[in-house]
Order: C-alpha cells, then structure tokens, then sequence
C-alpha cells in the first residue's frame, strides 16, 4: 500500500511539472473581468453582460481559457489590457506609455510560454509607424510601431530566457504591422501565429471567434 502511494504521488508530481505555464501579454481581445491582473487594467469582457456588442458572457468562451483548459497548460498571468498599443501612441496621439506592452512587459510571472497578442490597436489607431530600430531606443522613438516592437522584442528576449515566446497577429491589420512583427520574431527566434477567420462582433472575437484563436494557437504550439 505505501509503495502505491509513493508511486502515485510521484506520478501527481511528474502529470504537474509536465504542465507549462502560460502567461499573456494582451489588449482587449485578451481581457475578462476577475482574470486579469493587475485588476485596475480596463476590459473590455466583463459579466454580466449589458449590451449586444459580442455573445460572449463567460471567462470558459474566451481563447485563452479554452487553450490552457483544452490542452493541459497552466494560466500563470494575464497582464490584458483593453485599447493598449504596442507603441507609446494610442487614439488621438494620445500618450500610452502607461498601458503600453513595452511597459507591461516585466509584470508577466515565471511563465514557461508567453503569448504576445497586440498590434491591433496600433493598427486601429493609425498610430506613427517610424522605421525599424534595434537598440538605443528613445522615448520618442517609441511612439512609433516599428521601432517600439524592436524594443518589445529585445526587452522579452532579455527578460524571460529560456521561454517559447509567441506573437499573434490579429485578422484585418495593416500589412506593415505584420511585417514588422515577422521581422522581430526573426531576429530573436520567436514564432509568429497569423490568424485568420476570425469571427467578430464589434471588431471583437465573438464565441466563433474566440474557439477559432484558441484552436489556431494550439496547433501552433503543437
């Protein structure tokens, strides 16, 4: 009896170390009122639901969820923030620096994964594309995309070694986010996962297209 239950808590203990921990770095496409952190970033998914902006009324029908529940992984954080840019320069040419993924970057735990899902409102918000750059990055310069997912590229890659990094890029962007976001997964070894067929309501992934992400980052992580 005791050499069973050796053997099945040594089994608990290898099922729990096999499991890889995935932390988000997002904007609303990524949100859900209660699972982000820190709490104070703005959402865009939230429950009850009060309008008919998307189906979506359960943390179980986001991509995220469905990816970590379906395929064994392990949610370490969810650092989502609704309407952030990649770059310092969000709607208006209004200053974003605060919600900015480049200064969100170090807030994303001990993960084994990390989800990079932006560009999105870099691209809604016309923000100033600027030219490729790979080091001495001023605050000026990051007010622009290009050079601002150089750095965020450089900054992840010092920051979390020995870490599967992603980025996702979003359906119906300009082409010249892709481009640069090709560009730094290149340079640094990441993989880039272009979606496609997303199913929106309101520009966002309604339950359709929440369950096509999940699926397509799952086969990509496979």
């Amino acid at each position: 009896m005791k050499i069973k239950l050796i053997i099945l808590l040594c089994f608990v203990a290898l099922t729990a170390s096999a499991q890889k921990r995935i932390s988000i770095l997002g904007d609303s496409y990524s949100t859900y009122q209660g699972y982000i952190t820190p709490a104070t970033n703005e959402m865009w998914y939230w429950e009850p639901w009060i309008d008919n902006r998307t189906d979506v009324n359960d943390v179980k029908q986001t991509w995220w969820w469905q990816l970590i529940h379906d395929n064994g992984y392990k949610l370490e954080l969810n650092n989502s923030y609704s309407g952030s840019t990649i770059c310092y320069t969000g709607y208006g040419g209004d200053d974003y620096t605060a919600r900015s993924f480049i200064t969100r970057a170090p807030n994303l735990g001990s993960p084994d994964i990390i989800l990079v899902f932006g560009g999105t409102n870099d691209s809604w918000a016309n923000s100033p594309m600027g030219e490729m750059k790979w080091e001495g990055w001023t605050a000026e310069d990051l007010k622009a995309y290009r050079p601002a997912v150089c750095r965020l590229g450089q900054y992840l890659y010092n920051l979390y070694p020995n870490t599967e990094i992603y980025f996702l890029l979003n359906s119906e962007l300009k082409p010249e986010i892709g481009e640069a976001m090709q560009e730094v997964c290149d340079r640094f070894g990441f993989t880039m996962i272009p979606l496609h067929d997303i199913g929106k309501s309101s520009g966002h992934p309604n339950i359709a297209g929440m369950k096509a992400i999940a699926e397509q980052v799952a086969k990509a992580l496979k």
